[in-house]
């Protein structure tokens, strides 16, 4: 069976593989390919595609049959709804992709008042962290918030000071030096434009929270 959480990466791969995808397209469905090897494996399997495209000879091929009158409205029904469900998962972010394998993480990349977040602090469970940058550029912010959840870990980040547009990756750092992609957004330079993702990976098993902002990565150590 096909995970959920990556039935809407998937239907992207066939355009990456082609070079169809650009900018934030690209760069979420790239992001999610670090944390999940399943939808990697995918991806490497469509490599050879476009050189295959290449060799055909349009010649030798029968005439294409026509589609039913009923294939593009049920295309663009499918494509809407597609877009829809992405549009719920992501901060400025258009992703794409689906195929039949396990999910190794879930990305959930949503804007949340204080109200929408769950609350923690029962009995014995730990409670949500705020965790800080150390070296910073000058002029630049980063604030986090860590909080356990029974499926791994939300992050709630907020950046300030860094090129409006500036694309953000961010991971949680396993203490055997391996990372778990939590997502990625566009900084903003507008107020009160907090990123909140989810990690698979749970947070007493986590060391470092890691932000790759363009070309440069920030760590903050968790102990």
């Amino acid at each position: 069976m096909t995970a959920e959480p990556c039935r809407a990466w998937r239907e992207a791969l066939g355009a990456h593989a082609l070079g169809h995808l650009e900018g934030e397209e690209r760069a979420a469905l790239e992001a999610h390919l670090e944390g999940c090897p399943a939808c990697r494996d995918e991806a490497r399997s469509l490599a050879p595609l476009p050189r295959l495209l290449d060799l055909a000879d349009p010649g030798r091929l029968d005439a294409p049959p026509l589609p039913p009158p009923s294939l593009p409205g049920r295309v663009a029904e499918r494509l809407a709804a597609a877009r829809r469900a992405r549009r719920r998962k992501r901060i400025g972010l258009s992703i794409g992709g689906a195929s039949a394998a396990a999910a190794a993480v879930l990305v959930a990349l949503v804007l949340l008042d204080d109200k929408q977040r769950e609350p923690t602090g029962e009995a014995g469970a730990e409670v949500a962290r705020r965790v800080s940058f150390r070296t910073l550029p000058p002029g630049a912010s980063i604030t986090a918030e860590l909080e356990p959840r029974a499926s791994g870990t939300v992050i709630r980040i907020g950046v300030d000071g860094l090129r409006s547009g500036t694309l953000c990756r961010v991971f949680l750092r396993r203490r055997d030096g391996a990372r778990v992609a939590a997502g990625s957004f566009r900084y903003s330079s507008a107020p009160g434009d907090d990123a909140v993702l989810t990690s698979s990976l749970d947070l007493p098993s986590a060391s470092a929270l890691v932000l790759v902002a363009g070309r440069w990565t920030y760590t903050a150590r968790l102990r």
